[in-house]
Formats: structure tokens, C-alpha cells, sequence
């Protein structure tokens, strides 16, 4: 008897995107537990008589068995765990935006469990608070953080404590350099109270709103590349992000 040591059963997991496979199948992109981000292929997931027809849908809990030897494992079984209300509007596109995060930045096959749990509790707060700035800010941030690129926000290059009223420039790499002249030209400048608001998890200054927007926004179009997020592009049309 041959044993599957690549099979894993009833792994919690949410899809993050799916697309067409032949003319029945589909191909899963699924954020697991255990396992990080795996490739699935859902074998006539497209079959109206499927039992995988329908669950294979993004933002809800998942329990998922998959095996197999090949970079692309099967798919054999997914069943709906419930418990999350769904995502509706600009929550919706928040959402989306999460998963081409995770989609463009996480490697296949590299767990994050923390990550995973915080991506769950990321998208409840998506479905019952109506200010989602504060939300996207924090799983950015914690996103970072499990890929180590963590933002540096409680003292600048030199290990000194950040100064409220001091504006800084932050390099990407080192952190915050503390601005003596206005000289910037290697960094993003912010204040000393974004950096401090944004450590404590405060977004209520409308100036921290607007800064860790920009700085966020230059972080992570370093670790994006050339390739735009089009989930970002649907967001900045409704001028909310």
C-alpha cells in the first residue's frame, strides 16, 4: 500500500482566487493553516452536479483534503465551516485587495499560522465595522511583519526614541532617519506622531490617516514591483484608499 505523505484532511483554509482548469475543472488558490498558500486542482469543480460547486468561494471559512505529489495537488474534498457574515461593497473590494496582497506576496507552500488566524479576524472586522482605513492599515502592517519587512515605528536608525513633533524621513531597509534639514531625496518624509499612531494602532488625526495611506502605499510598491494591484486601483477610484 502506497501512502500519500503529501495528503492533508480538514485543513482550515479560505480561497483567495480561482480560474478555469480544461473545460470542468478549476484551480484553487487557497490560503491555508498549516500549509500557507497551495495550489489546488478542484477536478470538475465546474459540473453542475459537483460537490464542490459552490464552496469554492473567497472570504469563507473552509476545511480542505488535498493530495498528491505534484507541485499542483487534487482537491477531494471542502466543506463550509460558516461563522463569517458575508462581505458586501467597499468591504468586498477590501477583501479582494487582502487576497492580491497575499496572492502577490506570500510564497507557495510557506506557512504562516498567525498570519492565517489574523487574516480571519481581519476579514470580521471588514463585515462589522464600517471605518475599514484602520483595518487595511493593520493587516498591511502585520503582513509585513510575518514576511520580515516589519516597519520600524518607535525609534529611527540610530536607536533613539521617535519624537512626536520631529519630522523623519523613512528609508526602506533602515527606517526612520530623523530629518535635521529637508533633504528626502532617499526616503518618504512623515512625522514623528504618524509614526507613534501608527505603532499604538490610532488612525484618529486625520494627518496619520492621510500619511500612513502614502506610507504604506511606497512600502509595499517596493516588495510589489512594476506590477500595479487592481484591486488598489477599484479602491483609489472610490477615492477611499
Amino acid at each position: 500500500m502506497i501512502v500519500d505523505k503529501q495528503r492533508q484532511e480538514a485543513q482550515p483554509a479560505f480561497v483567495l482566487h480561482t480560474y478555469p482548469y480544461r473545460e470542468t475543472s478549476l484551480v484553487v488558490e487557497a490560503f491555508t493553516l498549516n500549509s500557507g498558500r497551495v495550489p489546488l486542482l478542484a477536478k470538475g469543480a465546474k459540473r453542475p452536479k459537483s460537490a464542490l460547486r459552490g464552496l469554492l468561494r473567497a472570504f469563507q471559512p473552509l476545511q480542505l483534503s488535498w493530495g498528491g505529489k505534484s507541485e499542483l495537488r487534487v482537491l477531494y474534498k471542502a466543506e463550509w465551516q460558516g461563522g463569517l457574515p458575508p462581505l458586501q461593497g467597499t468591504s468586498l473590494i477590501c477583501g479582494f485587495y487582502l487576497n492580491e496582497l497575499l496572492m502577490r506576496l506570500l510564497h507557495r507552500n510557506d506557512p504562516h499560522e498567525q498570519l492565517f488566524v489574523y487574516y480571519q479576524d481581519t476579514l470580521a472586522a471588514l463585515s462589522t465595522h464600517e471605518d475599514y482605513m484602520p483595518i487595511l492599515r493593520g493587516f498591511e502592517l502585520r503582513l509585513l511583519q510575518e514576511l520580515g519587512y516589519a516597519l520600524t515605528l518607535d525609534h529611527d536608525v540610530t536607536g533613539k526614541p521617535i519624537n512626536s513633533p520631529s519630522d523623519y524621513c523613512y528609508e526602506i531597509g533602515r527606517g526612520p532617519v530623523k530629518l535635521e534639514e529637508n533633504d528626502c531625496s532617499q526616503g518618504l518624509r512623515l512625522s514623528g506622531t504618524t509614526l507613534l499612531d501608527m505603532g499604538r494602532g490610532d488612525y484618529s488625526s486625520a494627518a496619520t490617516r492621510v500619511q500612513s495611506k502614502i506610507l504604506m502605499r511606497y512600502v509595499l510598491n517596493h516588495y510589489l514591483g512594476d506590477q500595479p494591484l487592481h484591486t488598489r486601483q477599484l479602491l483609489k477610484d472610490l477615492q477611499q484608499l
